[in-house]
């Protein structure tokens, strides 16, 4: 568990193997509501900093040469939450959209949904369609953001998928095997994440990305999400590069 470094970000990024970064990097952005109230805040302060985050971790992410970067934004489950703070949500991703698509599809930035867009609510919906369609082409940073997402549904709404092309006769039931199971995930045509990174202090998977991150490399901070900065991405790839990863087999 990470909390702080007395380096500057300069200083810790020069410790990062360049030739060994993780190809796909998750992160369950998590801790906004606590963190606005530890300052008396309202809780959509906490989610306008935590969009300031975003902003900090795509560029890191990019300028690092990371290959995929899959942001865990808003859950099946969050529809819980107030009325009000869903809205304030989901104003918040439009505005992140307006202000800063051409900037990402200036550097190169894909943007792809993961989850039911279908079910948001339809200025977002609008422009999250937008962004798609205008950074299609770009190949330097997918950003994977998970929205209306949820482990459980991804692998039933596959299991569906994949049932419907046996009762097709597309394919035998003696021929399923698990890559063939992968390209009905949303993260298909995507390797699997090599570091999943949590900050806010909780140790769970919160519903996120369950059949893909069987082998994935857990890191976590109690560093809430809006003070989550470029430095604490630069330490979890550093302590990245020092694990062993033997995907059930033996290293000497």
């Amino acid at each position: 568990m990470y909390n702080e470094d007395t380096k500057s970000f300069e200083e810790i990024k020069k410790e990062i193997d360049l030739d060994r970064l993780p190809q796909h990097i998750a992160i369950i952005m998590d801790g906004n509501g606590r963190w606005a109230k530890g300052k008396m805040l309202p809780r959509s302060a906490g989610h306008k900093a935590g969009v300031e985050r975003v902003k900090e971790i795509v560029k890191a992410a990019g300028d690092l040469g990371i290959n995929y970067l899959t942001l865990y934004a808003f859950s099946t489950e969050n529809w819980k939450r107030p009325k009000d703070e869903v809205e304030s949500l989901m104003n918040l991703l439009v505005l992140y959209i307006r202000g800063e698509l051409n900037n990402l599809h200036k550097n190169g930035v894909k943007i792809k949904v993961l989850g039911d867009i279908e079910k948001i609510p339809l200025l977002p919906r609008r422009e999250i369609n937008k962004a798609i369609k205008k950074t299609k082409d770009n190949d330097k940073l997918i950003l994977n953001i998970a929205l209306n997402y949820g482990g459980r549904y991804e692998i039933t709404r596959a299991a569906q998928l994949v049932a419907t092309e046996v009762k097709n006769g597309m394919i035998d039931v003696e021929e399923i095997t698990p890559d063939i199971f992968k390209k009905h995930l949303y993260t298909k045509e995507q390797p699997d994440p090599d570091l999943l990174i949590r900050p806010s202090g909780e140790l769970r998977i919160s519903n996120f990305l369950l059949f893909q991150i069987a082998y994935t490399e857990f890191w976590f901070s109690d560093v809430y999400w809006p003070d989550f900065t470029k430095s604490h991405l630069c330490r979890a790839i550093i302590d990245f590069q020092k694990r062993v990863r033997r995907y059930g087999g033996i290293k000497g």
